[in-house]
């Protein structure tokens, strides 16, 4: 009976001795990181962080109709490109007069093409970012995909012609194919 005892009175002295010789997880308090920085590094890591979100802001080109577009094609400058985003299979079927084609999958890759090799490849010479440049395609999307890849890419001077192919088809009295 004794040793009965003596084991129940053990068992029951365990667990208090156990929490009091492990070291508490709730003691550990972890301190806030400082960064130290100079006004000028503060400066310019504020002005990188507002070109990234710039750059990653949702924006809309600003939309050009077929009124607007009519003219530009009837009288094209070197100042502004109209570039058609379709694939060449598709500029077959026709394009709007003056266009030149830069297809939608290949052009971030050309953006980053030299001037000389942009129109070894494409046969036209490369925009330059401060130049006007209007994009289409078939419908609008990918007009509109190709104003945000320019805009990314440095381009500002942006107009996206939503109506694209296939408005200009409607409007000028032609049959697409």
């Amino acid at each position: 009976m004794l040793r009965i005892g003596i084991l129940r009175a053990s068992s029951l002295a365990r667990p208090a001795l156990r929490s009091a010789t492990r070291p508490s997880l709730m003691r550990f308090q972890p301190q806030p990181f400082v960064r130290f920085e100079s006004d000028d590094a503060k400066a310019q890591r504020r002005a990188a962080l507002d070109a990234k979100d710039d750059l990653q802001r949702d924006w809309d080109a600003k939309v050009l109709t077929y009124e607007e577009l009519k003219p530009k094609t009837l009288q094209p400058t070197s100042d502004s490109y109209l570039i058609d985003v379709r694939e060449p299979d598709e500029v077959l079927q026709g394009a709007i007069p003056s266009s030149v084609n830069l297809p939608l999958s290949t052009l971030a890759s050309a953006l980053h093409l030299g001037p000389e090799e942009f129109k070894a490849t494409y046969g036209f010479d490369k925009p330059k970012p401060e130049q006007e440049v209007t994009f289409y395609c078939r419908s609008g999307k990918r007009s509109t995909s190709a104003s945000d890849i320019a805009k990314r890419n440095g381009y500002k001077n942006i107009l996206n012609y939503t109506g694209s192919w296939l408005d200009w088809v409607e409007r000028e009295g032609k049959k697409s194919a």
